[in-house]
């Protein structure tokens, strides 16, 4: 195959072409425009004597923009087979066809030219780190910066636009709107959002320009959003509680935050589900500026730290490793961290149980980690016996019989963890079941008494056992 020479008119005036791209045109064996629709440049081609052919033909058989750009990477590959060619967009490196093309051609080369972006970020007011995409591969991944949306060539392209747009930016969102036009000097109209795919015309010499709308004023806000209000609260101007915390003083809300959105998730409320795990992600952003500002770690280094381990330890996904089951899934994982903390013995993996575990999710995870190697109850049954022997130890602690009571009723815990776990439950669920049932009996219990005009400082014991099992 013969070498193809990639080069970018520009954004369509005559006045972006560059020497180097007109001396690249100018030597070239044959030479192919992807097209000359509003297109100056190729006019002054057509002027100074440089034959060229287009694709064209194309934009019109093809349904869609996938099969265009397979079609003109196919087109040019096979023309490269006959002569050089020199092959001509508005700019190569935002071209979807060149990007096509370099996948399946292996001599190419690429000229520098003037980018499609140069005459709307020259009009459009001064903007700070603007993002650029095009409208046929626009992905909102942050809403921080200005965002230019170059070749708005369709009423519908820019209708799919829109609705994307939406979901971060109200209707009412000042847009900068470029009309068609080929001239180097591009003039713009304030539109809304609402209105981006309501305008005259369209085509690829159309651009867009959102900037950025201010932090209070978001309908949506994004991660690195959230780390611009952490910066705010805890800079020179910011909160006074927030500029005190350390990463002390922030432990006890990580829990807290933590059980809330367990609970939220008990509930089966998801708005509140995610009300409750941007209060656990509040946290993390938290501890991270005070990282940064202390220089104990940085927001990139809990980020590396867990892509890292997920990478490490899916080695069925990221590796060599086969997994056909979710079990296998589990015990290729344990393997894995073994591996990792250099556990000899199983003895080591049950002290690896972090002790800051609540007691009760720590005890399942240690007998489940000793059952690992077979040392476990065969079914319920016999853990329920061994739940009964454990009571009556407790029995003669309490009488006087023997025994350490506190030992005792943390063994009798301890038995009832395993009976919970080998019956499927975990134990902090059903106790947290438990304890709402409880206040649930105990409120109707309280009901009758106060309807029956009583208090319990006037009952007995056995007489508020009657209410009790009334409740029931």
């Amino acid at each position: 195959m013969n070498p193809i020479t990639i080069v970018s008119l520009g954004p369509g005036s005559r006045d972006y072409l560059t020497l180097g791209t007109i001396n690249a045109l100018k030597a070239a064996e044959k030479v192919i425009l992807r097209t000359r629709v509003r297109c100056d440049a190729a006019d002054y081609l057509s002027e100074i004597g440089v034959h060229f052919e287009t694709l064209d033909f194309l934009h019109e058989e093809c349904e869609d923009f996938e099969e265009l750009t397979a079609r003109a990477a196919d087109y040019l590959v096979k023309a490269a087979q006959e002569q050089e060619i020199c092959y001509a967009v508005f700019d190569a490196s935002a071209d979807e066809t060149v990007t096509a093309l370099r996948k399946k051609a292996s001599d190419v080369r690429v000229l520098p030219g003037v980018p499609l972006s140069a005459p709307f970020l020259a009009a459009a007011p001064a903007q700070e780190k603007i993002e650029i995409q095009t409208a046929s591969s626009l992905t909102i991944t942050a809403t921080q910066n200005p965002l230019l949306i170059l070749e708005c060539d369709s009423k519908m392209l820019l209708g799919e636009c829109k609705l994307q747009l939406l979901d971060w930016y109200d209707p009412d969102q000042k847009v900068l709107f470029f009309p068609p036009s080929d001239k180097p000097l591009r003039q713009m109209i304030e539109i809304p959002l609402s209105d981006l795919d309501r305008q005259k015309k369209y085509d690829h010499t159309c651009a867009a320009l959102l900037p950025p709308t201010e932090l209070t004023a978001r309908k949506r806000f994004d991660f690195y959003d959230l780390v611009r209000v952490m910066a705010i609260l805890r800079g020179e101007n910011g909160c006074p509680w927030d500029k005190e915390q350390d990463h002390e003083s922030l432990r006890k809300y990580l829990i807290e935050e933590a059980y809330e959105t367990a609970a939220a998730v008990d509930e089966g409320d998801w708005d509140h589900v995610a009300d409750e795990l941007g209060d656990v992600l509040l946290q993390v952003v938290f501890q991270a500026n005070i990282g940064h500002q202390l220089g104990t770690f940085e927001l990139s280094d809990i980020t590396t730290h867990i892509c890292r381990k997920m990478i490490d330890r899916h080695r069925h996904i990221f590796g060599a490793d086969h997994c056909e089951t979710a079990d296998d899934v589990l015990k290729n994982w344990e393997k894995i961290k073994k591996e990792e903390r250099g556990f000899k013995t199983q003895s080591d993996v049950l002290r690896g149980v972090s002790p800051g575990l609540p007691p009760l999710m720590r005890a399942a995870k240690v007998q489940k980690k000793a059952g690992d190697v077979g040392f476990d109850w065969p079914s319920p049954r016999e853990a329920l016996q061994k739940v009964r022997e454990e009571a009556d130890e407790v029995l003669s602690a309490l009488e006087g019989r023997g025994g350490n009571l506190e030992e005792e009723l943390g063994d009798l815990l301890f038995s009832c963890v395993n009976l919970a776990r080998l019956s499927g439950f975990e134990a902090e669920c059903i106790l947290q079941k438990a304890v709402e049932k409880f206040i649930s009996r105990f409120s109707a219990m309280e009901i009758s008494i106060f309807r029956d005009g009583k208090r319990f400082q006037d009952l007995t014991l056995s007489e508020m056992d009657v209410y009790w099992r009334g409740s029931k």
